[in-house]
């Protein structure tokens, strides 16, 4: 039990940091192992420069590697408005219900309800509702066999809003982890696009147990943080689910006092959402709006593995909470020192 003054959480200013653009990653590097790896040791408070393909070094025997295996799919699509030559870029969020989408539009302004959307090969859709976030709702008329298929086929890679540059072919490959399976991103667990099979493979074989829960990123990860009082932020519902495997996994593990090592501020959030009293997983399905910031008591995770993210962002707030905010600011300026790449297409960090 703590007795004493209960420490504020930081101000939104405190974590305010100038990255160079020219250490924005544009593309990620030629093979997924070989980016560039920070360790930071909270005990010692030690900062150590390895490569990525070193991280089997950080594991024990019986830990627990927890994933996203979310699949990123290609949300961004063109059409045409109503049989013209007026071109419209389609971004899908999500799937609502049968042939219902919500999609974000652009120009916004010159789509409106009533509008109808022509993508070809017979796939078109009618504009039949406003979101309050600014977006529309999509009601979908195709004469292909399947949608997704379509979708999988012409959809471009939804790259962060950072990335200044047109999609190309290869990032439908590179902006996914090699153990993606479950559909529904619009965004990457981008920690995660750093593992290699070769290197999943040479965890397990030294004993490490894989695990993988499911949360959908949504375009929420990017929307900045308007107020300054962390407390007064509202994060965008994401669907979260954990199988009763997973949590199995993990709750043996903790039992037998083994590591939970978290691959990415999507997965951590998922594991804080079910956790109940005990420190148990719950295997569970849902919607979550968890925001991870500092202070914050962890309650499943040992260590994590995430990149360097945006100054300010909710993500680089969870990294703050679990480091702690003066180690994590003095390692994001380490890494601007040291010119490590920055964000999605970045390098990474592990923390124990």
């Amino acid at each position: 039990m703590f007795f004493g003054s209960v420490e504020k959480p930081p101000r939104l200013s405190e974590f305010e940091l100038e990255v160079p653009e020219k250490l924005i990653a544009e593309h990620p590097v030629e093979k997924r192992d070989e980016c560039r790896l920070m360790v930071l040791n909270r005990e010692e408070q030690t900062i150590e420069h390895k490569q990525f393909s070193d991280i089997a070094d950080y594991f024990k025997k019986g830990d627990v590697l927890v994933m996203n295996n979310t699949r990123v799919y290609p949300a961004r699509l063109y059409a045409y408005k109503d049989k013209s030559e007026a071109k419209v870029e389609v971004f899908l969020l999500r799937e609502l219900s049968g042939d219902l989408w919500e999609a974000m539009v652009k120009p916004a302004r010159k789509v409106r309800i009533g509008n109808k959307l022509i993508f070809g090969d017979g796939v078109e859709c009618d504009v039949i509702d406003n979101t309050v976030s600014g977006g529309r709702v999509l009601r979908f008329e195709y004469s292909v066999p399947d949608l997704h298929e379509f979708i999988e086929k012409v959809g471009h890679s939804p790259l962060p809003p950072y990335i200044d540059r047109e999609p190309i072919p290869a990032d439908k490959k590179n902006y996914q982890t090699v153990y993606a399976s479950e559909r529904g991103s619009v965004a990457a667990p981008t920690a995660g696009t750093h593992f290699s099979k070769t290197l999943l493979n040479k965890l397990e074989k030294k004993g490490v147990k894989l695990a993988y829960v499911t949360l959908h990123i949504g375009l929420g990860t990017f929307r900045p943080i308007m107020v300054e009082d962390l407390t007064r932020h509202q994060m965008d519902s994401e669907y979260f689910n954990i199988p009763t495997e997973t949590a199995d996994i993990i709750n043996n593990a903790k039992k037998k006092k083994r590591r939970v090592i978290c691959v990415g501020t999507s997965t951590i959030r998922t594991l804080e959402t079910v956790v109940t009293s005990g420190f148990k997983v719950t295997p569970r399905k849902g919607w979550t709006d968890k925001f991870v910031y500092p202070p914050y008591d962890f309650k499943m995770c040992d260590a994590i593995i995430t990149n360097f993210h945006q100054p300010q962002s909710t993500l680089m707030m969870l990294v703050a909470a679990f480091a702690k905010k003066d180690f994590a600011l003095k390692a994001y300026k380490e890494a601007i020192k040291k010119k490590y790449r920055f964000y999605s297409y970045g390098d990474a960090m592990i923390i124990v």
